[in-house]
């Protein structure tokens, strides 16, 4: 066994806790692959200041649950504390594979990752639903509408995010779990039905388990409902938005303005070129909880009263921003930073400090920076979202 000594042979990759002649080199046990995805942790930017919660935590990190058809793991506000608003899941379900009949007592909205699948839902006035949803689309249940989710011949991987940041994936209401543990003369007597009917029914919870793939829509088995079909459709394609097109990047926006059904939370979907920004600003109204689907960058937070912090982030990370602290997010990679900003609010909302300065009489902004007027009134009065 090779052994390695911290004063010889030090590869030059490693890297180091060291600023401008300050800090030092760690001799120690350390996880220096962490320490290579965190840089800005390792050594913080010097305008870094005080003590700020954690605001990153990793799917990668989180517990895996492991079933007959897939698998699943979620961040809650357990994995990260500071994340009281919302929680998230990501799921795996293998072709033909089903996330059973449930619901919630939250609201469920998901992007779909990778793949494809059927979802079905029976709303609070016996409308039903039914549509296939692919990489790019969106589907929102409103809380105790029961639905059901099943993977295509590709399978499916999607993103579940739910308003409350305690919920747990693991206290879903299930149909097979509720039939479980209910009298077996209660169901026969609520349904017609006689114990020889009812002698394979399961035991407990099915979860998630392993079915046939479904036929093609037009094909697939459609129950009339005698109230119709749900009034606002709970699928929006959040990819064949046109995107507002920006300096730097791209942003698609997702709220009750253009996907009715969505009334508690809205989503932006950003994607920045290397080297681009997403300008400073806030959100005047809520918590932002993040996702980040590929690249590689950086967040840095303003908390007001001197406090900052930086964090980096790639791809299967969360984010977390409190309501109104101040933030950034550059692209730090030689790909495109691509991630989900949502929010529990029907509307999407923030706040950009180029535009807040341009629309202020000049000499207020220039007298409070020290800087020429010029600069101030070269700055856009409209909102850029994406810069370079």
């Amino acid at each position: 066994m090779k052994h390695f000594h911290p004063r010889r042979n030090r590869p030059r990759d490693v890297p180091q806790p060291q600023r401008n002649g300050q800090g030092g080199i760690d001799t120690g046990p350390r996880n220096i692959e962490l320490d290579r995805q965190n840089p800005d942790l390792l050594t913080p930017p010097p305008m870094d200041h005080g003590t700020l919660p954690n605001m990153k935590f990793s799917f990668s990190m989180a517990h895996t649950r492991i079933e007959n058809g897939g698998w699943t793991r979620e961040v809650t506000q357990r994995e990260l504390p500071i994340a009281t608003t919302l929680a998230g899941v990501d799921m795996k379900l293998n072709p033909g594979a089903y996330r059973e009949l449930h619901w919630h007592k939250e609201s469920e909205w998901a992007y779909v990752l990778e793949g494809s699948c059927r979802i079905g839902a029976v709303d609070q006035s016996g409308c039903n639903f039914l549509d296939d949803v692919e990489k790019g689309d969106l589907w929102f249940f409103p809380k105790g509408v029961p639905h059901y989710i099943q993977a295509l011949d590709e399978g499916v991987e999607f993103l579940l995010v739910f308003d409350n940041g305690g919920f747990s994936e693991n206290s879903t209401f299930m149909l097979s779990d509720f039939f479980a543990h209910t009298p077996k003369s209660v169901l026969a007597k609520n349904f017609g039905w006689t114990p020889q009917q009812m002698a394979a029914m399961p035991e407990k919870e099915k979860y998630i388990f392993q079915g046939q793939v479904p036929p093609r829509l037009d094909d697939a088995e459609r129950v009339v409902s005698p109230t119709g079909d749900v009034p606002r459709t709970f699928k929006h394609r959040m990819l064949g938005q046109t995107p507002l097109r920006f300096d730097g990047g791209t942003v698609r926006i997702t709220d009750s303005t253009n996907f009715a059904a969505a009334t508690t939370i809205s989503a932006a979907l950003v994607e920045l070129e290397p080297g681009s920004l997403r300008e400073l600003h806030w959100h005047p109204t809520d918590d932002e909880w993040q996702y980040y689907i590929s690249g590689f960058g950086r967040m840095g937070v303003f908390a007001g009263s001197g406090l900052a912090r930086t964090f980096n982030f790639q791809a299967g990370d969360v984010g977390y921003v409190p309501f109104a602290y101040g933030h950034y997010i550059e692209n730090l990679g030689p790909e495109p930073l691509v991630f989900l900003e949502m929010f529990r609010n029907p509307r999407y909302e923030d706040i950009s400090t180029g535009q807040w300065m341009a629309n202020t009489p000049a000499q207020v902004s220039a007298d409070t920076l020290n800087l020429p007027r010029s600069m101030i009134e070269a700055l856009p009065k409209d909102k850029h979202s994406v810069v370079r």
